[in-house]
């Protein structure tokens, strides 16, 4: 564990960076991301993070966002829209609903992935390992009335 790690997640589970963090955090991870040409995500030296591209649920045009994810051995990535704490669903959410085949560049590298959302018996096992993999998690949780959605995102072949 680095150092600060805990520290981090301690200072992440307040109400105080739930309201500065969406507006500071993506902003610096694009412009970071881009100077680099995609080889270094600034969140991803806490938390591994991709870059997603996604239509607008509603505009259908290219949305951008950077994210924290939860990669899974062999099979995929995991997104958790948990929106900081905050009320309501991330947009980006809405956007994999509307339009799951999207792409996100994971280490440099462009990836085209189909989205997926988890329900049921398997939302819940991804759950347990999302909060011990980020216990701030449940802080999150426990301040919204929604469900935090979680999306599995599974790579595309050229068959599919």
């Amino acid at each position: 564990m680095p150092p600060g790690f805990r520290l981090i997640q301690k200072v992440s589970s307040t109400r105080a960076f739930a309201r500065i963090a969406p507006h500071c955090i993506p902003a610096m991870d694009r412009a970071v991301h881009r100077l680099t040409r995609g080889n270094v995500l600034l969140s991803a030296q806490m938390l591994p993070g991709v870059i997603l591209t996604a239509k607008g649920a509603k505009s259908g045009l290219p949305r951008t966002t950077p994210l924290a994810c939860m990669p899974e051995e062999g099979c995929g990535w995991i997104l958790i829209g948990s929106n900081f704490g905050r009320p309501g669903h991330p947009a980006w959410t809405a956007n994999l609903l509307a339009h799951p085949d999207v792409l996100i560049n994971w280490r440099g590298r462009d990836v085209p992935v189909t989205a997926r959302l988890l329900e049921g018996s398997e939302r819940d096992a991804v759950w347990q390992a999302a909060v011990k993999f980020w216990p701030p998690y449940t802080t999150y949780q426990t301040r919204v009335e929604r469900q935090i959605r979680l999306f599995r995102l599974a790579e595309r072949t050229a068959e599919t």
